[in-house]
């Protein structure tokens, strides 16, 4: 691998660049489902491949290959210069890239069992154990579940003389419940919606959900929801746990904070944001207790958004996004940052393989926990007037400037006096942005923070699937409006 990122850089640089890197990638992945004591999906796959970008009198070129072959190799590196020369003609501005050091460094992302050791068989037996544990719940129509597994090497080089060598092990796992009654579908899942937990691990992940554990509860919850009163519509105090609260922070501050979506290369695929350049250092984001930042150290935790380098070769970095609830900074990447006058990226371009060009992701966008305990944050529901609790995601929607919101929840409670006083289905909540963060009244303390995954963040034309890591505490949020996204 190592051989053919250079020997690729090689066969570009004759072509008199200004700057060109190569990205040698070797994946492979593993995904098992079930669905209701049967196996779904069963699948390996492996893919090995180059992808060479350069610039050329400050145009970008990109190309990519799985043919290996030095004419292969060759035959890539001419058309990404042929694709830089060709966009001159259309270029507005030239590219700048702030500067960046040589890096030379071998790094693989720690665990404790290689899931490619574990057999697709003991892997299937788990899920079917699971699965039978979830029908076993009288009122359960579907029990679906669900594991994957990612090797990932990348050797990267570039022209500044840096050679860097990463591979990455991914573990994710989950288990989902679904009852049909009277013409309606309630789910409950374990431990997050979309598949579940995924983190930067191995097998070991599996293990620590204890998912055989959980089952009996979640399947009881999901057909308990039938008799559980509908949420009510209206002004109330919001608790959320934290891994609706980490969706809330991917929608509502990741995606705002990528700066090629606010400069607009980003515009005809979701949107741009409302957080423009003259709001930085300036633009209240949230109340004095929010703090997040943008995380892609390992010390950080095994987040999806977790490395040793990005994809420009820039180390991994802590960025503060929101300090006590001033928006101080975004996600960027060496050309972005030069056009807001930073002098130097902050570490966030990243690729989903070989075939495609880095873009702008979330690393692992955290919010710091707070110094609340867990029955100072449900210490609501007080004089008369209840709060709500919602934990795990059922849909979501924002507008094309991350403004606006709209989430559902598979579950909810009402909160009174500190306490649990009924269990409540179909919630949900909607808001705007800042006006949401600076409710912010109440965060629990760091044992009760989780950093959640999120597997299938999408991003660019041709798509991007790339994963993004979230880690919240359980937060309370004043008056927030409440119901209205499904029927009573």
């Amino acid at each position: 691998m190592r051989d053919l990122a250079l020997q690729a850089l090689d066969a570009v640089t004759r072509g008199n660049v200004s700057y060109a890197d190569a990205r040698a990638i070797e994946i492979r992945d593993r995904e098992i489902t079930t669905k209701n004591g049967k196996a779904g999906h069963v699948s390996s796959n492996e893919s090995v491949g180059l992808g060479i970008r350069v610039l050329v009198s400050g145009c970008w070129g990109f190309a990519a290959t799985d043919d290996l072959s030095r004419q292969g190799v060759e035959a890539a590196a001419a058309l990404a210069l042929e694709i830089a020369r060709a966009s001159t003609a259309v270029r507005k501005d030239d590219v700048s890239l702030v500067p960046e050091q040589k890096y030379e460094a071998a790094w693989v992302s720690p665990y404790r069992i290689d899931p490619f050791s574990i057999s697709i068989d003991q892997q299937l037996a788990t899920l079917l154990a699971i699965d039978a544990e979830l029908r076993r719940v009288p009122g359960i129509s579907l029990a679906e579940g669900s594991m994957h597994f990612e090797r990932r090497r990348q050797v990267f080089a570039s022209t500044l003389g840096s050679v860097i060598d990463q591979t990455r092990y991914v573990s994710g796992a989950g288990f989902s419940a679904l009852s049909f009654k009277d013409g309606e579908i309630q789910r409950r899942s374990y431990p997050n919606s979309f598949g579940g937990q995924y983190q930067l691990k191995g097998y070991e992940l599996v293990e620590e959900l204890r998912p055989l554990e959980n089952a009996p509860r979640i399947a009881e919850e999901a057909v308990a929801l039938h008799g559980a009163d509908q949420c009510p519509e209206g002004e109330f105090d919001l608790i959320l746990d934290s891994s609706q609260l980490g969706l809330q922070i991917h929608e509502s501050i990741g995606h705002p904070i990528e700066l090629d979506r606010v400069l607009g290369t980003e515009a005809n695929y979701a949107g741009m944001s409302f957080l423009t350049i003259d709001q930085l250092g300036k633009l209240r984001y949230g109340s004095e207790i929010v703090n997040v930042m943008c995380d892609a150290r390992l010390e950080h935790g095994p987040g999806l958004g977790t490395f040793a380098f990005d994809d420009e070769g820039v180390p991994a970095q802590s960025t503060p996004i929101i300090r006590n609830g001033l928006f101080t900074g975004y996600m960027t990447s060496r050309e972005t940052a030069a056009r807001i006058g930073e002098n130097r990226s902050n570490g966030c371009m990243r690729a989903d393989g070989w075939g495609r060009l880095p873009l702008i992701r979330m690393t692992n966008v955290s919010l710091a926990p707070g110094e609340q305990s867990l029955e100072e944050v449900f210490d609501a529901g007080r004089n008369g007037r209840p709060a709500i609790y919602m934990e795990t995601n059922r849909s979501w929607s924002i507008d094309d400037k991350r403004y606006n919101f709209q989430f559902g929840c598979e579950i909810g409670w009402e909160i009174r006096n500190g306490k649990r006083v009924r269990m409540l289905k179909n919630p949900s909540y909607s808001g705007i942005s800042t006006e949401f963060w600076n409710s912010c009244a109440a965060i629990a303390s760091r044992e009760h923070w989780t950093l959640w995954g999120v597997p299938n963040c999408g991003k660019g034309q041709p798509e991007q699937v790339m994963g993004t890591g979230h880690g919240a505490s359980p937060a309370r949020f004043r008056n927030i409006k409440i119901g209205g996204a499904y029927a009573g």
